[in-house]
């Protein structure tokens, strides 16, 4: 297709720009609206994709037809997995013929449209999230009534199971003609080529274009039984009845049986070089996906729509607001600088420590090459007295050591026993079985205090260092930090602050009012609900204070309920408020979130107006800064707005 030469206006720098670049924005599609958070298909849901996504959002709407003619929108072709029909109409399950296989269930073919409409309420159908929007009464509705009610800036609709519906005396021909004629429909997919060349002579290219559905290589394409990996090879037949592809993830962006990315296929150079556009489907936010890219899903749209080789056309989402931000906001952004916004400041939580076991060489390297300005130290005390950085005292929960004994803790083994020790990687997250970069679960060696301070002074783009001390040894430890600091010179260094962090008061007295120190105070839980004379106290021996996230958005069944104030009382004492920790594992926020570690940083920092955030991946944090959707003003756009906290929470109380 050629080098684009528009599309860096929107996206960023040229000279990035992949060879087969689309000609426009990739679209953002939107399966069946906001379907990771609101029942698929459901009014809300389309309007929130509407609300939060780029301004030419498509919204996809899987067809079904009832028994007297009218197109639903409803995912699959069974009814009962996705809403409530089978506590409506109790008697009414069937078995029928779906491509050559008895299925049993609820099906819109027996059904008039005005049964479903006004008896049937749509359900969140992915049930590893939340069913509480399911009690609200979603309507099952028409593709006339998303059409004219919605008014989607684009239509997508997905005809499937079409051999199903004209066993039924039911045309999906016949339907897709006569509602293009009533309503704009940009684009028709399907996976059954004798439905795409049936309707092709119907459709103008410029008006609305058809694009054949792949499903998985093994599967049978039902018109031609073929499996979909051979039609893949003909793809200049496919251009004779379609104008574009839609291809799972996978077939781009191959990913072998341990969750590691393959190379990336020639499909969409393939594609383009046959003049067909690409679009890839199966993104969501709330599944496991390849450890390449360390749990976050903006990474994975981003090796999509910014690589030197090419560019899909399109992106078919659950999560759109999150495809928004990523072709938006962070597409070509190598090399770009932090924006304005100089917040927040990137606090590394033992180093990398999503990527790497914590408190590794391998862990602080990343965190300085992903863009931490500050890289941590927890100290403990070997038993020569040699101060070193890992989690805790006991070894056991930071590397691989007899498990059978309680506890072997760093004061029982001297240095050079430690260093010989394995690492282990941090997995927080198993009991949802979500695992961290099993290929170096055992990678790295653990750093003296010493070592760290010189890696850290040799890192240019560091702007200081972070010394926890939260070891039962407190005093001790910190008289021997205080040695190791003043021999390593940082207590002299204007260039690298040193940040001393405890939740014991007497330890930082040991560091308060010295040059080049900054102290900061580890809050417990009793600080949010104490009086302001307890916050004025801790100004008289910290510089700064760190606190849980829950502090500022107290959570309850994993939606956030409100938000506090006490970053403004901790402001109103000149105090800094550095906020922990922050994953990148959907795991670890809240529902409001939507699966997007980058919305939940951006709601801490534009809402709460945090100085700083500690996290375990710090490329996504240093990733927001560069994010070119900031330092716009009051002018922020839907997908980078932060949430608003307790409204998800209310509305699913009150239907």
């Amino acid at each position: 297709m050629g080098t684009h030469s528009g599309w860096h206006t929107w996206g960023g720098p040229s000279t990035v720009l992949a060879p087969d670049l689309v000609r426009k924005p990739p679209l953002v599609i939107a399966r069946g609206g906001f379907s990771g958070l609101f029942p698929d298909s459901s009014q809300i849901a389309f309007g929130l994709a509407r609300q939060v996504s780029l301004p030419n959002v498509h919204l996809w709407c899987d067809v079904q037809l009832t028994k007297d003619g009218f197109g639903i929108c409803a995912q699959g072709v069974k009814l009962e997995n996705a809403t409530n029909i089978a506590t409506i109409y109790k008697n009414s399950s069937r078995v029928y013929q779906v491509n050559k296989v008895p299925t049993r269930g609820w099906f819109s073919v027996d059904f008039a449209y005005e049964e479903l409409a006004n008896n049937v309420a749509l359900t969140q159908g992915v049930y590893s999230r939340s069913n509480r929007f399911d009690n609200h009464g979603f309507a099952i509705i028409s593709v006339d009534h998303l059409a004219t009610q919605v008014q989607p800036p684009g239509l997508w609709l997905n005809i499937q199971y079409d051999a199903f519906f004209t066993q039924h005396n039911l045309s999906m021909t016949r339907f897709v003609l006569s509602v293009s004629k009533r309503v704009k429909v940009d684009y028709i997919s399907s996976p059954e080529l004798a439905l795409l060349t049936a309707i092709e002579s119907g459709f103008k290219p410029t008006t609305t274009k058809l694009v054949f559905r792949f499903l998985g290589r093994n599967e049978i394409e039902p018109s031609t039984s073929q499996t979909y990996g051979s039609l893949l090879k003909n793809l200049t037949f496919v251009k004779t009845f379609a104008s574009g592809i839609l291809v799972p993830k996978d077939y781009i962006w191959p990913v072998d049986a341990t969750l590691y990315l393959q190379p990336h296929t020639s499909v969409v150079a393939d594609a383009h070089k046959a003049g067909l556009e690409v679009f890839a489907s199966d993104f969501v936010n709330d599944i496991p996906i390849s450890y390449n890219y360390s749990h976050d899903p903006i990474s994975e749209y981003l090796s999509f729509v910014d690589n030197a080789d090419f560019c899909v056309d399109g992106v078919l989402s659950d999560f759109p607001m999150t495809a928004s931000e990523a072709i938006a906001c962070f597409a070509h952004d190598l090399g770009r600088k932090a924006s304005s916004q100089a917040k927040p400041l990137i606090i590394s939580k033992y180093g990398a420590s999503g990527d790497y076991p914590g408190c590794t060489d391998l862990a602080y390297n990343k965190a300085i090459a992903d863009g931490a300005e500050i890289i941590d130290c927890p100290v403990q005390l070997a038993k020569d007295g040699t101060p070193f950085c890992l989690s805790s005292e006991n070894l056991t929960e930071s590397a691989i050591v007899p498990k059978d004994v309680g506890g072997i803790f760093s004061f029982n083994l001297a240095w050079n026993q430690i260093q010989n020790l394995k690492p282990a990687i941090a997995n927080p997250s198993t009991e949802y079985k979500m695992f961290r970069n099993p290929k170096f679960q055992n990678a790295g060696k653990f750093v003296t205090l010493s070592d760290f301070l010189a890696l850290s002074k040799n890192a240019k783009s560091l702007t200081g260092v972070l010394i926890n001390i939260e070891n039962a040894q407190g005093v001790r430890v910190a008289d021997a930090v205080n040695e190791v600091v003043i021999k390593a010179g940082f207590d002299k260094q204007t260039s690298l602050k040193v940040m001393i962090q405890s939740s014991n008061s007497s330890i930082l007295m040991k560091f308060k009012g010295k040059s080049n120190y900054e102290c900061v105070y580890k809050a417990d839980g009793s600080i949010a609900d104490g009086p302001d004379s307890t916050i004025k106290n801790i100004k008289t021996f910290a510089d700064s204070v760190v606190v849980t996230k829950d502090f500022i958005f107290p959570e309850l069944e994993a939606f956030i309920t409100n938000t506090t104030d006490i970053v403004p009382k901790f402001h109103a004492e000149k105090l800094p408020v550095y906020v922990e920790t922050f994953s990148n594992e959907f795991v670890t926020q809240s529902y409001d979130f939507l699966a997007d570690a980058t919305v939940e940083i951006n709601t801490f920092v534009q809402l709460a107006k945090v100085d700083g955030i500690i996290t375990d991946f710090p490329y996504t944090a240093a990733r927001y800064k560069r994010n070119r959707c900031l330092g716009v003003g009051k002018k922020l756009p839907p997908y980078m707005e932060p949430i608003t906290p307790g409204s998800l929470y209310i509305f699913g109380q009150n239907p």
